[in-house]
């Protein structure tokens, strides 16, 4: 049977080991003493959809493990990077116990270029890139929820497009939806249009079901997105439709009214009520987020062409604020409209 090994199975990387786990696949995953302690009953998985899944014995291994490890072969035949992009650097060191000749790595990470640290590392080694659409949260100890929708994609090259598929019909089922792509660069961009509102989220410090009910914060939302969609229109880069709405036509939408908002997404937009962005997670936990990886590479890319991205700028130097500023000295989060004026004296 061949070996899947979850390197930084926080929830992301719980949740992708856990239905793993549950089809009887040969799944390890790699996580911190503190996770190993929580999964060590078992895992119950369930999702918006209210499908389910339960992964009842999990094979787990933290740092401790690694390190007492003298004989057992750890090599996998495929290596499920679920670390953020932030860990990158240091995963390039911890993952050598793991990767033989012949393993696929595929990297799971937010944003744009954090594969090429692993490239770099593991150049003979096929190295892949993953868009995860979706938030997991954690209800209680053992049991992770998938609150949001949106279908997970693999990367796929010829070498290996016979292996990505095998995979992929293995792992696709209700609760996570797997598809394979020739074109993950643009899907990744599509999939950054949408994180931009991570840091949205993390700014005003309420649930993204909260936040998207107030127009401000979707005016917020949509004048970083617009600024990618000028990038990617330079860089002749045609979006796919990752929603039900067309990459192009999510601002307009964000921008409009809340009643008309409300009424047509209702149907549409599906999100836990309790859901909020991962970066929301690394700033409530005084941890270094993403951001760099996600607005920044829309401004370094514009700066590239010589387009200014004023909004995800000003965004970008409000995060970093909150970085630096201590837990016990925060404020509440931006109002929408605190936050509105941030931009728009930027982009003015």
């Amino acid at each position: 049977m061949q070996k899947h090994t979850i390197f930084g199975a926080g929830l992301i990387g719980g949740f992708l080991g856990g239905v793993m786990t549950s089809l009887d696949l040969d799944t390890t995953l790699v996580c911190r003493p503190s996770i190993k302690q929580k999964l060590a009953n078992g895992l119950l998985l369930t999702d918006y959809a209210e499908n389910r899944a339960v992964a009842k014995v999990l094979q787990l291994m933290d740092n401790e493990d690694l390190a007492s490890n003298k004989s057992e072969k750890l090599t996998c035949d495929f290596l499920w990077i679920t670390v953020k992009c932030t860990a990158m650097e240091s995963v390039t060191r911890e993952i050598h116990p793991f990767v033989g000749p012949n393993t696929i790595i595929f990297c799971c990470q937010n944003g744009l270029g954090s594969d090429q640290i692993i490239k770099a590392q593991f150049p003979n080694n096929t190295v892949l890139r993953v868009m995860v659409p979706f938030n997991v949260a954690e209800p209680k100890a053992g049991h992770l929820h998938r609150g949001s929708q949106g279908t997970m994609y693999v990367e796929s090259i010829p070498a290996v497009a016979e292996t990505i598929k095998g995979i992929i019909r293995q792992i696709n089922q209700p609760i996570m939806r797997v598809k394979s792509t020739t074109n993950m660069n643009a899907i990744l961009w599509a999939k950054l249009q949408l994180n931009l509102g991570n840091s949205v989220n993390a700014l005003a410090d309420i649930p993204v079901k909260s936040m998207l009910e107030q127009r401000a914060y979707r005016l917020v939302n949509a004048a970083l997105m617009k600024e990618l969609l000028v990038v990617t229109k330079a860089l002749k880069i045609d979006l796919p439709k990752l929603t039900a709405v067309s990459a192009q036509k999510i601002p307009a939408i964000l921008s409009l009214p809340s009643f008309i908002y409300k009424r047509i997404t209702k149907k549409v937009l599906a999100i836990d009520p309790t859901v909020r962005s991962s970066m929301w997670w690394d700033l409530s936990q005084g941890k270094k987020t993403e951001i760099d990886h996600l607005n920044g590479a829309v401004v370094r890319a514009g700066e590239k062409l010589g387009i200014p991205c004023p909004a995800n700028t000003n965004i970008i130097r409000l995060v970093k604020k909150m970085e630096e500023t201590p837990l016990s000295v925060r404020k509440d989060g931006f109002s929408g409209e605190a936050l509105l004026r941030e931009v728009r004296a930027a982009v003015l």
